[in-house]
Formats: C-alpha cells, sequence, structure tokens
C-alpha cells in the first residue's frame, strides 16, 4: 500500500467526520464512523479509539468497528491497563504486538483483543497525550512500512483536528473572561459612580427637597436599570456536555471506585438536560474535594426534584481534626453557572461535622 494512494482519501474522511460539527456536538457515533473508515482505508479488520475526554476528565473509549463499545461500559480505561499504548504515546511510533507477546493490555480486556495481532496508534502532538488508535490488522504478519507510515499520518491528523479545536475552546474562555472584566469596568463606570453620587448628596447636611430630591431618585432609578442590564448578561461559561447522565455516572463512579465507598441515598431524580451538564460538573468537583480533603470513608449523594426544584447533595465527612476542605475554583464558577440557570451551588462545613456541597436549580414549570 502506497501512502499517497491512501492518505488522501484518509484525510478527507476525517475532514468530513471532525469538521462540520463543534466539538461539543461531536458524538460516538461519529467516532464510531471514523472507526469505520479507517478500517476501511487502511485494510484493518476492527478499530478502537481511546481519547483523553475534557468533559468527563477520563480516558474513555469513544469509538469502534467491529468491537461492540458496549462491552468498554462502566470499565476503567487508562495507560496502566495497555502497556503497548503507553510505548506507543511515548516513543511516538506505530507499535506492534503479537497475540503471544506477553502482558501487552491487562486480563481484564484480553476478551476484546482474543489472542490477536494489536497495532497501537499514537495520538498526541506538541508532547500532549490525546489518546491511541486501537487496530486489529487481522494476521500477525508484521505491517508494511507504508502501512505504518499511514497510520502515523492518520493518527497525527486526528491529533492536529483535536488539538486545533481545543484552542479554539480556549479562545472562546478567553473571550468569555474578557466579557467579564467588561462586565466589571461598566459596573464601576456607571452603576458604582452614579451610587457614589448619591451617597455623597445623602450624606450632606442639607434637606433634600424640591429639585435635588428628584434628581436622586432618577439617579437611582437609572443606577438600578443599568444593573438590572448589566446581570442579564451570562457570568460564567456553561460546562460542557459530557453524553452521559448524572445517574449514569453516579454507577460509574460506584464501580470504578470501590475505594471511594460512594452512597447514593433515595432514588436519583432525573435531571433536566439543561441541568445535565451543570449537575455533572459540581458532583464532578464534590467528589474531588472529598478524596482530597476527606479521609473518604463516607460520601453521600442525593438527587431529588422538590416543588420544581432539582437539589443536589454532596456530603462527606470532615472531621474537625483534618484540614479544613476547600471550596475550589471548580465549585466556585460552578456557582456562577448556576446563576445562569436561576440556581445556586453552597458548600461549607455542617453543624454535624460533615463538608456539604449543595446545587439546587429552578425548573420552569416544575419540569
Amino acid at each position: 500500500m502506497r501512502p499517497d494512494s491512501a492518505i488522501a482519501p484518509a484525510l478527507e474522511l476525517f475532514v468530513d467526520v471532525l469538521l462540520p460539527a463543534d466539538q461539543d456536538d461531536v458524538s460516538d457515533d461519529d467516532f464510531n464512523r471514523l472507526a469505520g473508515a479507517l478500517c476501511r482505508v487502511t485494510g484493518m479488520d476492527r478499530a478502537l479509539l481511546v481519547l483523553y475526554d475534557d468533559a468527563r476528565r477520563r480516558v474513555r473509549a469513544v469509538g469502534s468497528h467491529g468491537v461492540p463499545l458496549e462491552r468498554l461500559q462502566g470499565r476503567h480505561v487508562g495507560l496502566e491497563l495497555a502497556p503497548v499504548a503507553r510505548q506507543a504515546l511515548a516513543e511516538d511510533r506505530v507499535v506492534q504486538v503479537s497475540g503471544g507477546e506477553g502482558q501487552w493490555v491487562s486480563d481484564e480486556f484480553l476478551d476484546l483483543v482474543e489472542g490477536r495481532s494489536l497495532v497501537c496508534v499514537p495520538i498526541a502532538a506538541s508532547g500532549r497525550w490525546i489518546g491511541v488508535m486501537l487496530v486489529d490488522p487481522g494476521s500477525d504478519e508484521p505491517l508494511e512500512a507504508d502501512q505504518r507510515d499511514l497510520l502515523w499520518t492518520l493518527g497525527k491528523t486526528l491529533a492536529l483536528a483535536i488539538t486545533a479545536r481545543a484552542a479554539t475552546h480556549s479562545r472562546e474562555r478567553a473571550r468569555q473572561l474578557e466579557e467579564r472584566i467588561t462586565l466589571a469596568r461598566d459596573l464601576h463606570d456607571s452603576v458604582v459612580q452614579r451610587l457614589f453620587g448619591l451617597s455623597l448628596a445623602l450624606g450632606s447636611a442639607a434637606p433634600l427637597e424640591g429639585e435635588a430630591r428628584a434628581r436622586c431618585v432618577t439617579e437611582l432609578n437609572l443606577a438600578l436599570g443599568e444593573l438590572r442590564t448589566a446581570l442579564q448578561r451570562p457570568l460564567g461559561r456553561p460546562s460542557r456536555p459530557t453524553g452521559t447522565t448524572l445517574a449514569h455516572e453516579l454507577e460509574r463512579l460506584q464501580g470504578a471506585h470501590p475505594d471511594l465507598r460512594l452512597t447514593v441515598e433515595g432514588e436519583v431524580a432525573e435531571v433536566p438536560e439543561q441541568a445535565e451538564a451543570l449537575a455533572q460538573s459540581v458532583l464532578a468537583e464534590a467528589i474531588r474535594n472529598a478524596r482530597k480533603h476527606a479521609d473518604g470513608e463516607r460520601v453521600v449523594v442525593r438527587v431529588q426534584r422538590r416543588d420544581g426544584t432539582l437539589v443536589l447533595e454532596v456530603e462527606n465527612d470532615a472531621p474537625e481534626s483534618t484540614p479544613k476542605p476547600s471550596a475550589g475554583m471548580g465549585l466556585r464558577l460552578a456557582a456562577l453557572e448556576a446563576l445562569n440557570l436561576g440556581g445556586i451551588v453552597e458548600f461549607g462545613r455542617q453543624a454535624s461535622g460533615t463538608w456539604l456541597v449543595r446545587l439546587v436549580v429552578n425548573l420552569e414549570g416544575g419540569r
């Protein structure tokens, strides 16, 4: 296989799958199509795409061809479970191992490879390890140099596309930060200055009568109007969609981290679509803080619907002898995002000695 005869249609395929949609909208079905097309272009039998998911903050299988993706659901995926992937990423080259070559993948995943030859293609750019493509060539025959070059090029192309999307999101976050700075400046130049003038007028010993009184009322109304207009702007960037639900994420955490001793109290209420990403973001930050600052012996999660509101609570042990838990920047950003949905995020030590994180979102019409 000559690379110049295969690279052009392969690159065109990558463009068709990845570029038309925004990154938040790239689904597992898109990656499944990509894996299938990869096999058609390279002549491979099966393929599995494993990437680091920024939204879920973990490594996961995102697409496959010839390998049932549902068989990987609920399984922890990491470099420690596939030494061949670490080698491919560290050496930035395509690595091929035969079915009889030692422990190049953990016992947990042996049923997926079925003793066949495995080719691991790194997806990396500028020293950043993004993921790998695991492909089955269908035989133990060594890959030809042209095949290795093609696979390596496709891995780099995918890494470039993902990196470019990440850069786009970074620019978007910078733009949103600039908007918040502009909001603070506008509040200072308009509302704060009007209120400062009012404070001087009200602090005067002279009585407010006639025109002076009317002027104060006008200035106060203008300040309220400007403040109301300013607060209608988004206060924080929304969490990125994760493609899963809060209930499924709780099940995954319980299965993937038995040491966490996570308990879900009661039934998990249905979370509306508009609040899913926020709820999962608050859960992730609360769990991360609990593992970092507490002993992890007791973590209780409650998800309830009360009188048209969604209430998510994460409570963990925080004895007085331990350092005071930290709210963290993640929860503070989530609190800003919650305001956009008419909700609040509260956190702090309780009288019982526990540390509680609570998200409350008002659901329009009690949906």
